[in-house]
């Protein structure tokens, strides 16, 4: 699965929080609920979701997880031009999963 850079998922999260404690102060405003539910719905897209609380859940998850959650996965990592690949943990990830 192709994932987003952690930096624009920063900003799109950044920027639908915002908006939402704008929301929050005028729910009354129609162009600031407009603008909300756009950065809602390109968290969205973004994060593979269907639900704004979702995308943004899902959005936190991944800005949190570290090196952790590339070792759990095997991905390959680079350090001075060195590529090497990690071990695998799938029965942890499967468990922490359900």
């Amino acid at each position: 699965m192709l994932l987003p850079a952690k930096t624009e998922v920063a900003r799109r999260l950044r920027s639908y929080r915002a908006w939402e404690r704008v929301m929050l102060a005028r729910p009354g405003d129609r162009a600031v609920r407009a603008t909300f539910e756009d950065c809602g719905y390109t968290l969205c897209v973004l994060m593979g979701k269907r639900c704004a609380r979702e995308a943004a859940d899902a959005a936190e998850q991944y800005l949190r997880a570290g090196a952790d959650t590339r070792l759990l996965r095997g991905g390959a990592t680079r350090r001075s031009g060195v590529t090497r690949l990690t071990a695998t943990r799938p029965t942890l990830r499967i468990a922490a999963e359900r």
